[in-house]
């Protein structure tokens, strides 16, 4: 039996991880082991861009609407959870076995594992989250640039509940909250192999732009209206979904011309579905560039540009 051996194809969101990790799965007789923030929940589809029923089909897919939305889930819990998965997988014969995925932190979190974060602060993270609330996240992010710089540049800062988290460790440990991220020293028992996927920045936005629209058509905001009840858990301040909760609020009076809500500050109300669409594509390609930018540091990543 040869070396077993995780090969991860990692990129930017609309890059095209899904076909080429169909295609590497099929090659070597193996799953798919996503590693996707927010495809593990099975309350969201079409803003998260889950692998269609064909390609799912295609080949078995692993974390993929496996969890819901109502559980708080953590890159801590993926790796614990991957990493049983792939070592079963393993033992059961397989010697490449492929994960595919945009989430850096994830993938940092199965490759390195992580230090132990401290306990919550649930004073802090209510004084935080009212801060949130009452000001907005620009506020947040100003004291998070201030306190922690790597995290500010790497995070989604658009996420208030992440900036949050970002800043309540800072405050409550003194840290930088990146300095928690990763343990380089963790080793795995078996071989990794990343391959980053790229398209000329013209392509990837053009993807990205289109995907959007794609999104609109198969139903996105009805898929939004459906997680209304829900719309104040971490798994919903996401790109695509909180754009459309901020016409929504439009609509029903809750933010009047003038003013907007605490999702979207500095860009206005979000007045018309178009212009929730127009933001969804910017506040995407932004983070495709930020995902990019967190990847860049990694020279263990072979890079591979797609036409």
């Amino acid at each position: 039996m040869g070396a077993r051996r995780l090969l991860i194809i990692l990129g930017p969101t609309a890059v095209g991880k899904t076909d080429y990790s169909i295609e590497a799965a099929l090659k070597y007789d193996s799953p798919v082991i996503s590693c996707d923030s927010r495809q593990i929940y099975r309350e969201m589809t079409i803003g998260t861009a889950v692998p269609s029923d064909e390609q799912l089909a295609a080949v078995r897919h692993y974390f993929i609407h496996s969890h819901t939305v109502t559980e708080l889930y953590t890159a801590g819990k993926y790796e614990l959870e991957a990493l049983s998965l792939i070592n079963r997988l393993f033992d059961q014969g397989h010697e490449t076995l492929v994960m595919a995925g945009g989430s850096g932190f994830y993938v940092d979190a199965l490759v390195n594992g992580l230090d132990d974060f401290p306990e919550t602060d649930l004073e802090l993270r209510a004084s935080l989250t009212d801060r949130l609330k009452n000001e907005g996240v620009e506020s947040l992010r100003m004291e998070l640039c201030r306190l922690d710089p790597e995290s500010y540049a790497t995070i989604d800062i658009a996420n208030g509940q992440r900036v949050v988290r970002a800043l309540e460790v800072c405050l409550m440990t003194g840290r930088p909250f990146s300095s928690f991220k990763t343990s380089p020293d963790r080793k795995r028992d078996f071989e990794i192999e990343k391959i980053g996927l790229t398209r000329p920045r013209e392509v990837l936005y053009d993807r990205i732009n289109r995907r959007v629209l794609q999104m609109i058509d198969e139903g996105l905001v009805e898929e939004v209206r459906s997680l209304l009840p829900y719309r104040d858990l971490a798994a919903l301040k996401t790109v695509g979904y909180k754009e459309i909760f901020d016409w929504f609020d439009y609509q029903d009076g809750l933010v009047s011309a003038e003013g907007w809500g605490p999702t979207s500050p500095g860009d206005g109300p979000v007045t018309t579905l178009d212009r929730a669409i127009e933001l969804i594509q910017r506040n995407t390609r932004h983070y495709a560039k930020r995902q990019l930018s967190y990847w860049g540091r990694d020279k263990d990543i072979k890079w591979l540009e797609l036409k």
